[in-house]
């Protein structure tokens, strides 16, 4: 069963995994060739993001001579007062929402030890006669790690010896970006191939001003100076919850309004309900269903006018902050890609062929601002793939394989196809769960919240789709990730040898579970 698994060509993965771009009619294979002047570059990139940054970084050890232009006065993202950058200078916005996640996942990580302090040291018999938060120690905590991050980049770009410029740029030809450094000036870079990897930006609703005050994009919610006794978040995504989460750790009561009628509408349906219902243990509130006709600051809080998201009878709800994530756009503006011709769709993503190509010769186009998830590492995939190509070389990112990931505790994680997606395909197809419940390290450490879920076609037992709800489960999925780019079977999962006690067991028994049958449960 395990080796039909790997023999069997299937087509249950989409044909355009490996593509960019859907139907693109970009098919040819483009490059300038490679820098031999003093002046000109053989990769230029806009952007010093995830993506950016790691393109830059890979086409010099490939000896290419390269150029990184950011915005930004530190490499790889946003001034560490995160809370002055006003909405009207979110440039190149790929590295401003980098360093936003590592601004996210400290602040996770400082306000679940508060809440274990709190509600689970004295289970474990550590016994604390008061436990407070410090904001401003907790903050100067986040800045501190993301400023040694930042100059961990910059060293990484001089050891492979990247040229960094820092400033906005915009093109003024396909090979040629003009830059307003931040000292004042400006400046040329010439480049053989120029790479647009500038990231994406919070997406607005309509009748609501973003100030960054009472009203916050997830800048602002990263740079409160207060904890807010009430917090309404617009948007039950990813980032809506993991801020959420944050915030209601620290003591907020928070509440989720959502116009689609579940949370994370991309999670599997199972464990989406198991989810949701782990937060509300947690006093998250939901409103489903919901839209937002209005938001009024003039007093001084802010009141948001409600309805049903079919029509129906308005309501109010009060807040001292509303955080609005609704999700994200591809961040374009200033560079001028209509001035070269650069093709974008109806939503801004600038199209692009299965080399990352634009339909201007010498332009590519990575991350964010192109289809596909957007996710930090999977715009550092495509920054591989990209340079990878430019060198003359194969490159390889297969969006199937893109792991995702909920930061909140516990987390979610997955890969894969879900069993919604499964059944639509008409396939085959056999489940196997395992709680944690019966994990014998999760029981141990009194964390046991969650499951693993697996899905596998039914004839060759080949591993369509992982989920994971747990503490870490952001860590134990790419065991998943492996197994499903080289086509493993639940059973080779199965029979590997897993340590224990371990929380990975829980894969192994899943697995079990999914070909035949479980040990523990």
């Amino acid at each position: 069963m395990a080796s039909l698994a790997r023999r069997k060509a299937t087509t249950l993965f989409s044909s355009s995994s490996k593509h960019l771009c859907n139907g693109t009619k970009y098919s040819w294979i483009v490059t300038r060739g490679f820098a031999s002047g003093s002046d000109e570059n053989d990769v230029v990139v806009i952007g010093g993001g995830p993506g950016g940054y790691v393109a830059a970084i890979k086409a010099a050890q490939l000896g290419l001579k390269t150029t990184c232009i950011e915005k930004r006065g530190a490499l790889g993202g946003t001034c560490l007062n995160v809370g002055c950058i006003p909405s009207k200078v979110r440039v190149h916005s790929g590295a401003n929402r980098f360093w936003k996640f590592i601004f996210l996942y400290a602040l996770l990580h400082s306000s679940h030890m508060y809440h274990e302090a709190k509600h689970s040291f004295a289970s474990h018999g550590v016994k604390l006669a008061s436990v407070e938060v410090d904001l401003p120690a907790m903050m100067a905590q986040k800045d501190k790690a993301v400023g040694n991050l930042t100059k961990g980049i910059e060293g990484l770009f001089k050891k492979n010896k990247v040229n960094y410029v820092k400033g906005y740029g915009k093109f003024l030809s396909p090979s040629e970006v003009s830059v307003d450094t931040v000292e004042g000036g400006n400046t040329i870079v010439k480049g053989k191939n120029i790479i647009v990897a500038t990231g994406s930006d919070v997406k607005g609703l309509p009748g609501i001003t973003i100030d960054e005050e009472r009203i916050v994009s997830s800048t602002g919610a990263l740079a409160l100076k207060e904890i807010p006794k009430k917090l309404v978040v617009i948007g039950a995504g990813y980032i809506g919850l993991e801020m959420g989460s944050v915030w209601g750790r620290l003591g907020s009561e928070v509440t989720v309004v959502e116009f689609a009628a579940d949370i994370v509408p991309t999670m599997d349906g199972e464990v989406r309900k198991q989810f949701q219902r782990s937060l509300e243990k947690q006093k998250m509130k939901f409103m489903l269903k919901t839209k937002v006709v209005s938001v009024d600051t003039t007093g001084n809080g802010v009141k948001l006018t409600l309805e049903p998201a079919a029509g129906g009878e308005q309501t109010t709800l009060e807040a001292d902050v509303v955080l609005v994530s609704a999700g994200r756009i591809p961040f374009t503006a200033g560079l001028q890609l209509d001035k070269i011709g650069v093709e974008t769709d109806k939503a801004g993503r600038i199209l692009v062929n299965d080399r990352f190509a634009t339909n201007v010769p010498g332009v590519y186009a990575i991350g964010d601002v192109i289809p596909g998830p957007m996710l930090a590492h999977k715009a550092e995939e495509d920054g591989v793939a990209c340079v990878e190509y430019i060198a003359g070389k194969e490159g390889h990112v297969d969006y199937d394989m893109v792991p995702g990931v909920v930061y909140t505790h516990p987390e979610v994680a997955s890969v894969g196809k879900t069993e919604e997606q499964v059944k639509a395909l008409g396939v085959d197809y056999r489940v196997g769960k395992f709680p944690f419940l019966a994990n014998s390290r999760a029981k141990a450490i009194d964390d046991a919240e969650g499951l693993v879920k697996i899905i596998a076609e039914k004839e060759t037992d080949k591993i369509l789709g992982v989920h994971i709800m747990s503490p870490n489960a952001g860590e134990l999925i790419h065991e998943a990730v492996l197994a499903l780019q080289y086509g493993a079977s639940s059973e080779d999962i199965a029979r590997t040898c897993h340590a224990h006690p371990t929380m990975s067991e829980a894969l192994k028994e899943a697995a079990m579970a999914t070909y035949d049958k479980p040990i523990h449960i």
